[in-house]
């Protein structure tokens, strides 16, 4: 069987600059967008891509991994009927999947993990290759402290996504990335 990624989806015309970037080689974008706009699901598609690509883990952090649950793991698409992670990633590219861990083992032997940004002193031992940075402006900013350096090591990426939530941690973030060319 043959799978092409991302699995029957298209970036929606406002996201293919982001899109497109991230395929033209950025290590960091932050996307601040409205709600409904997809931002999960732009994420949860290129990292399909990149599990793929380059064997490694992979995280999908949100403020609280409680809330990875609901919102990413055992969410379902209303308009296929689909659990969102299934789409992203199909049955057919995994060897596992952990339900109680939100983890999953693909057949090339990429891992993809819902996280919590309030654990991150807890995800040592395991340096990942990209980290989608969900509800960034409700995260602990500490995580990006403390992930970064691995990041930078080992060539990965991360997607910060957020709705705006005010002058806090993400819209220093988005200030110092304006002046940013990478």
């Amino acid at each position: 069987m043959n799978i092409t990624l991302p699995n029957n989806w298209e970036p929606r015309g406002y996201q293919l600059k982001a899109w497109n970037a991230l395929e033209a080689g950025i290590k960091r974008a932050i996307l601040i967008w409205h709600r409904r706009a997809g931002k999960d699901d732009i994420c949860l598609h290129w990292t399909a891509t990149q599990v793929m690509q380059r064997v490694g883990t992979y995280w999908h952090m949100l403020p609280k991994a409680s809330q990875g649950r609901k919102a990413i793991w055992n969410a379902v698409n209303p308009a296929t009927g689909t659990r969102r992670i299934d789409e992203a990633f199909p049955l057919s590219l995994r060897r596992r999947t952990l339900e109680n861990e939100m983890f999953i083992e693909f057949i090339n032997g990429s891992t993809w993990q819902l996280v919590g940004s309030d654990g991150f002193d807890r995800l040592v031992g395991s340096p990942p290759l990209g980290i989608t940075a969900s509800e960034w402006a409700l995260a602990d900013p500490r995580a990006w402290a403390y992930l970064r350096p691995i990041l930078r090591e080992n060539g990965g990426w991360a997607v910060f996504i957020t709705t705006p939530r005010g002058k806090n941690h993400c819209y220093q973030m988005f200030e110092e990335a304006k002046n940013d060319k990478e």
